[in-house]
C-alpha cells in the first residue's frame, strides 16, 4: 500500500483544474491545468474512456455540456475526441498522456476515474489498462481514486507502487438515484477499503461526521 504523499496535503487541489467556471478556461482543460501549475496547486482531473480504449480527460459522460459534440464520451474515438470544440472556444479533449506530459511533476495530480460499469460493479478493465500505460514512466506525484471499489483493486494489481483512494458519500442526494438502493447503502460504508489497498479517502464534505468515516479515520 503505496501513503499519500506529503505534497497533496501541504496545498490547496484544484478541483477539475483552475477553470474559471468554464467561461474562457474548460474545467478539466489544458489551460485550466496550467494555470493551476502557475498557482503551484495540486489538480484534481476526471477519466473517462473513448470509443478506441484511451483514457481521456474530461469528467461527464455526456459530450453537450461542455462541447459542440451530442451523446457519450465513449461513443468516440480519441482523434474525434481531440477535434471537439469547448463552449470555452478551447478545442480537444486532452489525454491522460498529454496531461503528465504538461503537468511533468511539477505539482501533485489526483485522477478519479469514472465508473464505467453502470452499477459500481465488476465490469470494468479496459480504462484501469490504459491509465497504467499512460502512468507507467511518469516519476511525478500521481494518486489514483474512483466511486467504484473495483476500480481501485484492479488498479492496485496495475499500478502498486501508486496511492490509491475510495470516494464515496451518504448517497442520498437525488443524482444516485440510478443505482440500486443496496449498492448505495453498502458504499457509503467503503467495505472494499482493505482490498483495495487504499490508503486515503475522499468522501463528501456534507457527509463527514458519519460513522463509516469516524471508523476509517479511527
Amino acid at each position: 500500500m503505496a501513503t499519500l504523499p506529503h505534497s497533496f496535503l501541504n496545498r490547496p487541489l484544484a478541483h477539475r483544474a483552475l477553470h474559471d467556471g468554464n467561461d474562457q478556461m474548460a474545467e478539466n482543460n489544458l489551460s485550466a491545468i496550467e494555470a493551476a501549475i502557475a498557482q503551484n496547486y495540486g489538480i484534481e482531473i476526471d477519466i473517462q474512456i473513448s470509443r478506441c480504449g484511451t483514457a481521456m480527460v474530461f469528467h461527464d459522460y455526456s459530450l453537450s455540456r461542455l462541447t459542440n459534440g451530442t451523446g457519450v464520451i465513449s461513443q468516440y474515438d480519441k482523434d474525434q475526441l481531440q477535434k471537439l470544440q469547448f463552449t470555452t472556444g478551447e478545442i480537444g479533449i486532452p489525454t491522460l498522456e498529454d496531461v503528465v506530459r504538461l503537468v511533468d511533476g511539477r505539482v501533485p495530480l489526483l485522477i478519479e476515474v469514472k465508473d464505467q460499469d453502470g452499477q459500481m460493479g465488476k465490469n470494468i478493465g479496459p480504462l484501469e489498462a490504459s491509465i497504467a500505460a499512460s502512468l507507467k514512466d511518469y516519476h511525478g506525484d500521481a494518486a489514483l481514486m474512483s466511486f467504484n471499489p473495483h476500480t481501485v483493486i484492479e488498479l492496485s494489481r496495475l499500478c502498486p507502487d501508486r496511492p490509491l483512494g475510495i470516494t464515496s458519500c451518504d448517497f442520498t442526494d437525488p443524482m444516485w438515484h440510478y443505482l440500486d438502493p443496496k449498492i448505495r447503502e453498502n458504499l457509503k460504508h467503503v467495505p472494499h477499503y482493505d482490498e483495495a489497498k487504499a490508503s486515503f479517502i475522499s468522501y463528501d464534505r456534507n457527509a463527514l461526521d458519519t460513522p463509516p468515516v469516524h471508523t476509517l479515520k479511527a
